[in-house]
């Protein structure tokens, strides 16, 4: 059984279902050839009963039996087996007489004696049957009785062979072998080429996975163009190759987003790596030169010791950045919401801006008296901090820089705003990107990682909200939004 079951399952589907369906024809051929046999013979038994009872009231008038009572199945007398007429005679004293009218085949006188005592003891219309042999021939019997008197008692019985019916029967059974057999073969090799032509977009389907399955996805460049092709194979067909063709632009769109996240990683290691190296570079080489002021010029020790806490100070400035950045990726926003006012946050910012950046004229346009909304007011406050010294770092001094809040449909609105000479448009596209500096040379000289914006964008996505930018030369506006209600934190 399990040999069948594994030869089974190696076979192809379209063979499956040719075999799957043919054997179901088999059944159903089968039950139409039981039916119509069964009925057949119902039919042909009824039609001798008929026939016998038509020949036993020929034989109880005349006394002679036609040797041909419209029997059926053959082509002339000689081909019936020949019908039995006997008189059973019964008189007093228990005598019993048999009178054969016909020539016929031997047959056991005690079975028709038997017979004709029940015709003797059934009513007129009744006529009793009984199927007997007679050299080697199953006749059918049927007594009726013709004289019942005191002193005698005679019955009529007549016989006719059931070798017709048997025959018409055979060759019925035989005629729906050879009939059914050539229809299953038929049926088994059309079907099994009109399955073949249905499956065959399952085997185009079938082509294009192996083509991808030997498709090496590990490598830097992956080339996923091939596409389940074809029309025809039903409504389920055309769903299952439009599903298979999406899957496919799915796992293609997600490699080419897995190099472009490997290729921005080597780029973000490589950038970190190269930020690093140059507070360390920074520190060793402040470090030599304060181990030589030591031995030769000590006035100078402080000023190389505060040029290294400096390069100390911005190399732990890049690592929680990184570090801020790193967890916000990994969707482990380090928020702790509360209720807060933006606008005493904003207030705050603008109050350590001025301190901070003096040669900068600065505005605060506050619009509501309040802007209470759900977030964490330590990054709130590093997302203002960090706009308005982007602000102050790419412009020159005095030029004016402007922080407004106001409300836009559920949203809280901070917008930072300067005057110096703008973004290029090839810039806008990329001021959110780590590590980039539209002035490097500017942005290094202040002590800027790169990561400010980059910062800003994830920390104001963290609370649910937006960062927009627009620029031109003479105004550049950073515009944050975030939602007033909770459900977006």
């Amino acid at each position: 059984m399990g040999r069948l079951t594994a030869a089974w399952r190696r076979l192809r589907l379209g063979t499956q279902l040719a075999l799957a369906l043919g054997a179901l024809a088999l059944v159903v051929f089968g039950l139409v050839g039981v039916v119509t046999t069964s009925l057949l013979h119902q039919y042909l038994d009824t039609k001798l009963s008929d026939q016998l009872s038509t020949t036993l009231g020929q034989f109880k008038a005349t006394g002679n039996v036609n040797p041909s009572p419209g029997k059926f199945g053959h082509g002339s007398v000689a081909d019936h087996d020949p019908p039995v007429g006997v008189t059973v005679e019964f008189s007093p004293g228990n005598n019993v007489k048999l009178t054969d009218s016909t020539s016929h085949p031997p047959v056991d006188g005690q079975q028709l004696i038997a017979l004709a005592a029940r015709a003797l003891v059934s009513s007129p219309l009744q006529h009793p049957e009984q199927e007997v042999e007679a050299g080697g021939v199953r006749y059918r019997f049927m007594a009726v009785t013709s004289v019942n008197t005191p002193l005698l008692k005679r019955v009529a019985v007549v016989g006719l062979s059931e070798g017709d019916t048997e025959a018409t029967i055979r060759r019925m059974i035989m005629v729906n072998l050879v009939t059914f057999g050539v229809a299953l073969v038929v049926l088994v090799l059309v079907g099994q080429q009109v399955l073949r032509r249905g499956l065959r977009p399952l085997a185009d389907m079938s082509s294009t996975a192996h083509t991808v399955a030997s498709t090496d996805l590990t490598a830097k460049s992956v080339d996923l163009s091939v596409r389940a092709k074809g029309e025809g194979g039903g409504i389920e067909v055309e769903e299952l190759r439009s599903a298979f063709n999406v899957m496919i632009d799915h796992i293609d769109h997600s490699l080419v987003a897995r190099s472009a996240a490997e290729q921005r990683l080597r780029q973000f290691v490589a950038d970190a790596s190269h930020e690093l190296r140059t507070p360390l570079t920074s520190i060793r080489g402040y470090a030599d030169l304060f181990a030589y002021a030591a031995a030769n010029e000590p006035a100078e020790r402080e000023r190389h010791l505060a040029r290294m806490r400096e390069e100390a100070g911005r190399m732990s400035l890049l690592l929680d950045d990184l570090l801020l950045l790193a967890r916000l990726d990994a969707a482990e926003a380090p928020l702790r919401p509360e209720p807060v006012d933006l606008v005493e946050i904003a207030v705050a910012a603008a109050d350590g801006f001025q301190a901070a950046r003096p040669d900068h004229p600065f505005a605060l346009e506050v619009e509501p008296s309040a802007l209470p909304m759900i977030g964490d007011p330590m990054r709130l406050r590093q997302v203002l901090d960090n706009l308005l010294t982007n602000a102050a770092v790419h412009t020159d001094p005095g030029t004016p820089v402007t922080l407004r809040l106001r409300t836009e449909l559920g949203w809280a609105v901070a917008e930072v705003a300067d005057g110096g000479p703008g973004i290029s448009p090839e810039n806008q596209a990329r001021v959110f990107d780590r590590f980039y500096r539209v002035d490097d040379s500017r942005t290094r000289r202040s002590g800027g990682t790169g990561l400010g914006l980059s910062v800003v964008h994830s920390l104001v996505t963290a609370h649910g909200g937006a960062v927009t930018l627009q620029s031109r030369p003479g105004a550049t506006a950073f515009t944050v939004r975030f939602p007033l209600s909770a459900r977006q934190v």
